[in-house]
């Protein structure tokens, strides 16, 4: 009894369905608890940028130094950069093909875009054409762009102190890497105190969008699932398999049978090195040499995260179609670069709420619909950890046969 009553999801869960009944009853008066919601966004905008910058230097600074570790670490980083890459470009066209965010009605449509509107007026257009982005991804000032929140910047900044860092000689080295791991530890303790305040945030919120526009935009919420749910299947039956098959030497039925259990534990329990060892026993009966897998899945669990790549992008596509935002070539490469890049700061960061925010605000979108998807978030961090780990296998397949050459 004590842990249910610990447990954060299950009050999250409790706070959505208590905001429902409230907002179905009191209709649009219940927007008197949108100030609660309004507290927690804020705190989660608090933490966004410090969070992204030193979790990005700190992930950078260890993932420099897996250039000790030569073709292995060069041949595994291009695999998963390579991987996210296209599953973030699977999940955006997924996204608009099926369009999950179109508003279903007139009013919530003029509703959202006079309140987005209002928030904007002042925002600058975004840069147009291809060496406008590129050169707008480069800070000319850091400083300003961690002011700005310009958290595109912010990771290329981020990315290049830490391979700086990563440079240093070994003791300099590890002692720039336990601060900044003090410093993201701190973080972490910070976000733990926000999410308590959580389910009173998500209360707020969700009795403000449901006596606003009704059932229908919580219905929608259900479309980023099945569409996620697509895009995983594509990226897991289909691009690591053609992977495996293409460029190792592990057969496709001995990978299907050896990725059953470990897929079957990353589900149950949405954590990736919590199934580390049940991966590495499914690499061991593939063939893959103990050396390979011993190097190429611990950095998998670290900054792999195709599963998670997807989702955010799905976020960011219904998002900006939900508030009727239409988005440009420019915004497209921000989302992909921030999901793909943003993985590599990810370990140590609890929960996917907070890289969320980091693409949404990188792509120009609004962050008072996010706790929309809290109720859901079990579902979504179970399919994309299966995902993630099902890529690790097949990141360590293909290097152990360059890795044997």
């Amino acid at each position: 009894m004590k842990k249910l009553l610990k447990n954060l999801g299950l009050w999250i869960i409790i706070a959505m369905v208590i905001g429902i009944i409230v907002g179905a009853f009191m209709g649009p008066e219940a927007s008197m608890f949108k100030p609660l919601g309004d507290l927690f966004i804020q705190l989660i905008k608090m933490l966004v940028v410090p969070l992204v910058l030193v979790s990005i230097i700190s992930g950078a600074a260890a993932l420099g130094e897996t250039k000790s570790a030569g073709l292995i670490g060069g041949l595994s980083i291009g695999f998963m950069l390579v991987t996210t890459v296209i599953s973030i470009v699977v999940a955006l066209v997924l996204g608009e093909i099926f369009q999950p965010g179109a508003v279903v009605n007139e009013h919530t449509v003029n509703t959202l875009v006079e309140g987005y509107e209002s928030t904007t007026a002042s925002a600058p257009a975004p840069a147009m054409g291809f060496w406008e982005t590129v050169i707008g991804m480069i800070p000319a000032n850091p400083i300003a762009a961690l002011v700005e929140g310009n958290i595109l910047q912010i990771i290329i900044f981020g990315l290049f102190v830490g391979f700086g860092i990563s440079a240093l000689g070994s003791e300099k080295r590890q002692k720039m890497t336990n601060g900044l791991n003090m410093i993201l530890d701190a973080l972490i303790w910070c976000i733990g105190k926000v999410m308590l305040v959580a389910p009173f945030g998500v209360f707020g919120l969700i009795a403000d969008a449901t006596g606003t526009f009704g059932f229908d935009v919580l219905l929608q919420v259900a479309n980023v699932l099945w569409i996620d749910i697509i895009a995983v299947l594509i990226i897991g039956l289909g691009l690591y398999p053609m992977c495996v098959s293409l460029f190792s030497r592990v057969k496709l039925k001995d990978y299907f049978r050896s990725m059953i259990k470990p897929q079957v534990v990353s589900f149950s329990t949405a954590s990736s090195l919590a199934t580390l060892p049940v991966n590495m026993n499914a690499c061991d009966e593939m063939g893959i040499s103990k050396q390979t897998s011993g190097f190429v899945l611990p950095l998998g669990a670290t900054i792999n995260m195709a599963g998670n790549a997807i989702y955010y992008a799905l976020l960011a596509v219904f998002f900006a179609q939900f508030y009727g935002i239409d988005l440009q070539m420019a915004d497209y490469v921000s989302i992909t670069i921030v999901c793909a890049l943003g993985a590599i700061g990810q370990a140590g960061v609890p929960g996917p709420t907070l890289l969320a925010a980091a693409v949404l605000v990188a792509a120009g979108i609004p962050l008072e619909g996010l706790p929309l998807f809290y109720a859901l978030d079990r579902v979504f961090d179970m399919i994309r950890t299966t995902l993630n780990i099902t890529g690790d296998a097949a990141c360590a397949a293909v290097v152990d046969r360059f890795a044997k050459r």
